[in-house]
């Protein structure tokens, strides 16, 4: 992923959908460079049986890392946070009870990294930055990164869109979505607002994504 600087607004729209169904999205796809981690639920919302709805959910490509705070298996907030760009690395401190990542500087081209120097094994994410948001919006989870061990990602923003109401927003997924993966994005390639039509056929149940 290129450092310019882009937003990508989607909007998710269903008419008369004949059935109440949650419609989630999460980047839960392979990611070059990393090891042990796992996609964070961006959006969930919940389209009507009869009638208009729709779902607005807009990206930056700002990434970032966070110190992850997480409760009963969701990420609640962060400790700490830095932007960074494709191309760079920062570095994981702690000084008494308080997390710090360092100023990014250059680090391998293609990926960025974060370094864990804190001292003991400690969570990290992947997010990225929200207009008027202090801090990211987490999207890829790694749990326990080791004393001197690091986080290096190639992450491409391609987004994927699922039918289920097993997951609530920012929740860690630990394992694969067990319904099919309806829509699947490089939100790159996308223009900068995008509307999908979300349609269910009445006589399979099956659902479908397509442009408007």
């Amino acid at each position: 992923m290129s450092n310019d600087a882009f937003v990508r607004n989607l909007i998710f729209q269903s008419n008369d959908l004949g059935k109440q169904s949650d419609l989630l999205l999460t980047f839960n796809g392979p990611v070059p460079g990393v090891g042990d981690h796992s996609p964070v639920v961006w959006r969930v919302s919940t389209f009507g049986d009869e009638g208009p709805y729709q779902m607005k959910a807009t990206y930056r490509n700002q990434l970032a890392f966070t110190k992850p705070q997480v409760e009963h298996g969701s990420v609640v907030g962060a400790a700490t946070a830095v932007q960074i760009n494709v191309g760079q690395q920062t570095i994981l401190t702690k000084t008494g009870n308080v997390f710090k990542f360092s100023s990014p500087e250059e680090g391998t081209a293609g990926y960025v990294k974060a370094i864990n120097d804190a001292g003991a094994k400690e969570d990290l994410a992947i997010g990225f930055m929200t207009s008027g948001q202090l801090l990211p919006t987490p999207m890829l989870y790694f749990n326990e990164v080791g004393d001197d061990s690091n986080v290096t990602a190639q992450f491409t923003p391609t987004l994927r869109a699922y039918v289920t109401s097993d997951y609530q927003e920012t929740e860690i997924l630990r394992g694969e979505i067990q319904t099919p993966m309806l829509w699947e994005m490089d939100l790159a390639k996308l223009s900068e607002t995008t509307t999908l039509n979300l349609t269910r056929d009445a006589n399979t149940g099956h659902y479908k994504i397509t442009k408007a």
